[in-house]
């Protein structure tokens, strides 16, 4: 029989289903039920019960078929998803039983928690052992994850934990062809800033509360986000990589009347950068600072607290932005959504799939500049 030359050297995606109480596997169904490239393969991780249910529910194929068993070998991985591709079925593999089919839907649940957990860990290892090259993941919740004792704030401090790093950053990226609409409305028509690849915000703390971050920020993990972020428009070949660096305060701290933060912390890691990164500027009022970067002006925004970049972000671009974890040794993007138990599992509220259109694609673009050649 002949070998389908898409089949030669494919890229695998990962894709977790999260919290199947939420809308992570209609996501995961709408979005592998458009087209995917002939060169990349998926395989999801999760129930595929649950996955053809949730298909049904969005009028998509039920087309998930179980894996029973992974290879160790990718090349045999490889030639057994390309069979499923061929019969237009998604192979799924279960590493975590049966007791998920009976979690109750759109609520919190200790038996959600733990599935998206085991879901999430086996793919992690999968990509570690270089099975894989990228790993996609639906939402999780956090309280299902507590309750099934697993005491994590979210998806990247577990997969942080597992590849044993310690330095690493949340960040969340726009594409160009989602920012588009946007750059026409704050720019002129023809602009000044040229070989624009979409907009980055990276993230110096995480989930924490508002009141502990001025105590967690320090030089060092200032400088460490910065270059983690400088490393990775280097990865998706961004040539002018210009970066600005967030206030703490309201106005930069108006010379330590509001502050002392940008003066002691930030102002010290950005001069750290001098020489070694292409563009850091900083830190600057992050209210003017984000108009300045839809307009073009900067590649990367580093944000000092989670809403500081998670807002603006979300505010333009809700339903398309990607949640890329960085500083791992493997490659791992999201949807920016959550769970959203309100809308999930109701055929009269129908889940956006985009972001996990745009999350898919991103983990592909940045596992294709991986490759060799």
């Amino acid at each position: 029989m002949a070998i389908d030359s898409d089949c030669l050297n494919p890229l695998i995606a990962a894709i977790t289903v999260g919290d199947v109480a939420g809308i992570g596997p209609e996501v995961v169904a709408r979005s592998l039920n458009q087209n995917l490239p002939r060169n990349a393969l998926a395989l999801t991780i999760g129930h595929p019960v649950v996955l053809n249910e949730a298909a049904h529910l969005a009028g998509c194929p039920a087309n998930f078929t179980e894996l029973t068993s992974i290879s160790s070998s990718k090349a045999e991985l490889v030639s057994i998803l390309c069979e499923y591709r061929d019969r237009a079925r998604f192979a799924c593999w279960n590493p975590a039983g049966d007791a998920v089919r009976s979690a109750p839907r759109c609520q919190v649940s200790a038996v959600a928690g733990d599935a998206a957990f085991q879901y999430l860990i086996h793919a992690i290892d999968l990509a570690r052992a270089n099975l894989i090259d990228a790993i996609v993941t639906a939402p999780l919740n956090k309280e299902s994850l507590y309750l099934a004792g697993h005491k994590y704030p979210g998806h990247t401090e577990i997969l942080a934990e597992r590849c044993g790093v310690h330095e690493f950053a949340m960040m969340l990226y726009l594409s160009e062809s989602a920012l588009a609409p946007w750059r026409s409305m704050v720019q002129p028509q023809h602009s000044q800033f040229a070989s624009l690849d979409g907009l980055s915000i990276a993230h110096v703390t995480l989930h924490t509360s508002v009141a502990s971050v001025p105590g967690l920020l320090s030089v060092d993990n200032v400088f460490e986000t910065i270059q983690l972020m400088d490393a990775f428009l280097k990865r998706i070949g961004n040539s002018r990589r210009s970066i600005a660096v967030a206030a703490l305060n309201p106005h930069g701290g108006e010379n330590g009347l509001f502050g002392d933060e940008e003066r002691l912390i930030i102002q010290p890691a950005v001069q750290k950068c001098s020489g070694g990164t292409a563009d850091v500027t900083g830190p600057l009022p992050v209210d003017t600072l984000i108009r300045r970067a839809i307009a073009g002006e900067f590649d990367g925004v580093v944000a000092m607290y989670h809403d500081q970049g998670h807002i603006p972000i979300k505010l333009i671009g809700f339903d398309t932005a990607v949640n890329i974890t960085l500083g791992l040794p493997i490659i791992r993007t999201s949807p920016t959504h959550g769970t959203a138990f309100d809308r999930a599992w109701n055929p009269s509220t129908p889940a956006n799939a985009s972001g996990m259109t745009e999350a898919i694609q991103a983990a592909l673009r940045l596992a294709a500049r991986r490759q060799p050649g």
